[in-house]
């Protein structure tokens, strides 16, 4: 069973929105997650990030005021909420799930990944 799965992708106009979904599986491990993005020959960057027992958040500087990470717990997945979209959020999105929290900069510490999916944003 894969445990993390993510969806919502697809390709959108600039200024318009978004919402990704991450299906985590039973007994994954999830005491902090987070999504991450990579674009084409650019290094894979920290979006957001929760700990979701304390529901707090932190954001990247270039996606804060826009973008919004959530939780449903009943339903076991996490979310990415992305409005006022610009070209350069062009990128494969991915969630990542770890009980050590580790910071949204030391993508390495992350141990487990979904499998990605694509927004691109046209301008």
């Amino acid at each position: 069973q894969v445990p993390l799965v993510e969806s919502g992708g697809g390709s959108v106009q600039a200024g318009g929105s978004l919402r990704l979904s991450c299906a985590v599986s039973d007994n994954t491990p999830t005491n902090c997650m987070a999504w991450f993005r990579q674009a084409p020959g650019k290094e894979r960057e920290g979006v957001a990030r929760i700990v979701r027992t304390a529901r707090y958040t932190a954001y990247a500087d270039s996606v804060k005021g826009r973008f919004t990470i959530s939780q449903d717990s009943a339903k076991n997945t996490l979310y990415l909420q992305m409005n006022s979209l610009k070209p350069e959020d062009t990128a494969m999105y991915y969630c990542a799930a770890d009980d050590d929290c580790p910071p949204l900069v030391r993508d390495d510490k992350w141990g487990i990944w979904g499998q990605g999916t694509q927004v691109t944003v046209s301008s």
